[in-house]
């Protein structure tokens, strides 16, 4: 009899290739090149037969492949469930979570990664606020608040911060704005035009701390509101310009509201992260919560990458 050679990273490895669609996508989310994941899709294969038809876009599974989808959905189902219950057994299933978000465009996704994380952890208790206001992470640090959702990395002592994804910060403007000539964005092509930003410190805007500031640039004029949608309005309307993720601008670019241009020659990228106190990174609900919000975004986002 042929022994069985399958292991949970095999298992993980056939979802990914179903949910992403090609292998170089799974392999993102794998953090493996995509020569490591063939590598491990081959040594299956050498067991089991072919896996899915090769130059199908998106992947097509084979029969085999198929049987071990519906394997790896059910051991891997099993595998979350008994890592909830060790952890609940372990920490009663009881906590607090509360978490302050530096990110006006992050409620998109992160109200479906509380509902998920809800659905697992119902007797650990969320609260959530705004961190625009106040200086979270010194907060984070004295136990005021339990996690803070930052693209901001500061030194601060019993701090760690866990990535959850890069992103890309586009210029976005209305579909007829001269700029949309531009392959790319300088800095001084700011320098005419009114910016719409949130209501947020400079010193808190990558646009101004990684791209306008350096070249001691200064748009115009400036304008913010608290709202998306009215950001995007105002863009489209030719009442100004804005720097927004990639991930938030693509539905606006997916029906032709706005146009957008990267900021520089090699685009401004920032990373986005989940900040807690250095002795709760292993307090299983704290951990579950890491990994549903960036299993979440990575099935919702448009655009993002993993975080290197």
């Amino acid at each position: 009899m042929m022994a069985s050679m399958l292991e949970i990273r095999h298992m993980r490895a056939l979802t990914l290739l179903r949910d992403c669609g090609s292998l170089s996508l799974a392999a993102e989310r794998l953090h493996l090149t995509p020569s490591a994941l063939s590598h491990q899709i081959k040594a299956i294969e050498a067991h089991y037969g072919a896996l899915f038809l090769r130059k199908s876009r998106p992947i097509s599974f084979t029969p085999t492949g198929e049987r071990l989808l519906r394997l790896a959905e059910q051991v891997l189902g099993e595998v979350r469930q008994a890592e909830h219950d060790l952890g609940g057994l372990a920490h009663g299933g009881t906590g607090r979570l509360n978490i302050a978000i530096e990110c006006h465009s992050c409620f998109e996704w992160l109200m479906p990664s509380i509902n998920a994380f809800r659905e697992q952890w119902p007797a650990v208790e969320i609260d959530l606020s705004a961190g625009f206001n106040f200086d979270s992470l010194p907060a984070l640090a004295r136990g005021d608040i339990d996690l803070v959702i930052t693209s901001d990395i500061k030194k601060i002592k019993g701090v760690s911060f866990e990535p959850l994804f890069r992103y890309q910060a586009l210029l976005v403007m209305a579909p007829d704005h001269p700029l949309t000539a531009r392959a790319w964005i300088r800095p001084r092509d700011l320098a005419s035009e009114t910016l719409i930003t949130y209501p947020v410190p400079r010193n808190r805007l990558d646009v101004f701390r990684y791209f306008l500031q350096p070249a001691k640039i200064k748009p115009a004029a400036l304008r913010s509101t608290e709202l998306t949608l009215m950001m995007v309005q105002l863009v489209a309307s030719r009442r100004g310009v804005a720097a927004l993720p990639n991930w938030v601008a693509a539905d606006y670019l997916k029906y032709h509201y706005v146009a957008a241009r990267p900021l520089g020659r090699n685009g401004l990228w920032g990373t986005l992260y989940c900040a807690v106190r250095s002795g709760q990174t292993d307090v299983p609900y704290m951990q579950s919560f890491i990994d549903t919000a960036r299993d979440v975004s990575f099935r919702t986002l448009s655009g993002i990458r993993p975080a290197e």
